[in-house]
């Protein structure tokens, strides 16, 4: 008997290590698997990651010349070193800091209109939804989409042809209907020159900036909808306690990445709609980088008023984060 009995143990007990035995080697497999995923997923990121570092992380180099009295055709090495001599020239000289002011304001200016027009490519996304012909709704997206992947140069040459005082077609066609006697001068006013560039900005973003919230609103529940539907719940109904909701997150995910740029308004379109007239009016913090590097030479107090800009940037993108997730519980990164 006892030798039956310590013969089941064995029997039990080899069971029991055969058993975790392969339990052992399964484990060592998932882990030698993970181990192969993990360095597949390296060397697949491995370019982007270089990508980043080259042009995006190796150009900051240039913040160097913020320190240093530069000039074209010498090395950075060769150059005086100033220190924050042309950091402490934005705030204390009175001429340099009364033109930033100028060009702050009109920043912020087209940016905070920008901001109030936000919400316009959400409601247009929301009806190219609910278009039922699929043709027209293609057609409409389409045609909303291109302008976005026209030059501003273009643009400016259409906006001419448009609006120029004496051959510009809605002036012949308001003389024309006795509306008015003489043309208006709709691009060299200096009379609500932000709002005009904010219009011209929404007329080429607005499809561009309608394909998130599509791609969001073709991700939602659509048996939630037609339960509201089968309910007796109206189109506007859905729209409104349902579809617009879900997209609110989609929303404040793009409001916090967009505060991060909201110093960079870009110069291209203020370039080219820029005239004596309304250059009080539309340069913008770029433009006047570029104006003062490019134009009048001085590369080392551009460059320190765009480290400037960067940190603000940060610091804004940063605060609108937390803020996110301080009230709604939930932020972009």
């Amino acid at each position: 008997m006892q030798q039956k009995r310590k013969s089941l143990y064995d029997i039990i007990r080899q069971n029991k290590q055969g058993g975790s035995n392969v339990m052992r080697k399964q484990k060592n497999k998932k882990c030698s698997a993970h181990e192969r995923d993990g360095k597949k997923l390296f060397w697949m990121a491995l370019p982007f990651v270089v990508f980043i570092f080259v042009f995006s992380y190796l150009p900051l180099w240039g913040w160097s010349f913020a320190f240093v009295n530069y000039r074209p055709g010498k090395s950075i090495f060769e150059c005086e070193w100033v220190g924050l001599k042309n950091f402490t020239t934005l705030f204390l000289q009175p001429v340099m800091r009364n033109r930033l002011i100028e060009v702050i304001r009109n920043t912020l200016g087209m940016q905070l209109i920008n901001y109030l027009l936000m919400p316009l490519p959400m409601f247009f996304a929301v009806f190219l939804n609910e278009l039922n012909s699929k043709k027209f709704r293609k057609f409409v997206q389409t045609v909303t989409t291109l302008p976005n992947f026209i030059s501003w140069v273009i643009i400016y040459s259409l906006a001419y042809g448009m609006l120029a005082v004496d051959t510009g077609f809605v002036n012949n066609v308001l003389k024309n209907l006795g509306v008015i006697d003489h043309g208006i001068s709709f691009l060299t006013s200096s009379d609500h020159v932000w709002l005009k560039m904010a219009l011209l900005h929404l007329w080429k973003s607005l499809g561009w900036n309608a394909i998130v919230y599509l791609a969001a609103i073709a991700g939602l529940d659509h048996e939630i909808l037609e339960a509201a539907e089968v309910d007796g719940a109206g189109r506007m109904s859905r729209i409104w306690h349902i579809i617009l909701p879900q997209l609110i997150p989609t929303f404040f995910v793009l409001l916090i990445m967009s505060i991060g740029n909201f110093l960079n308004t870009g110069m291209e379109q203020q370039q080219l709609f820029s005239n004596a007239m309304t250059k009080p009016y539309i340069e913008t913090l770029d433009l006047y980088v570029y104006n003062m590097g490019i134009g009048s030479g001085l590369i080392s107090y551009s460059t320190a008023v765009g480290m400037m800009k960067s940190v603000i940037s940060i610091i804004l993108f940063a605060g609108a984060n937390w803020f996110s997730k301080f009230v709604r519980g939930t932020s972009a990164f």
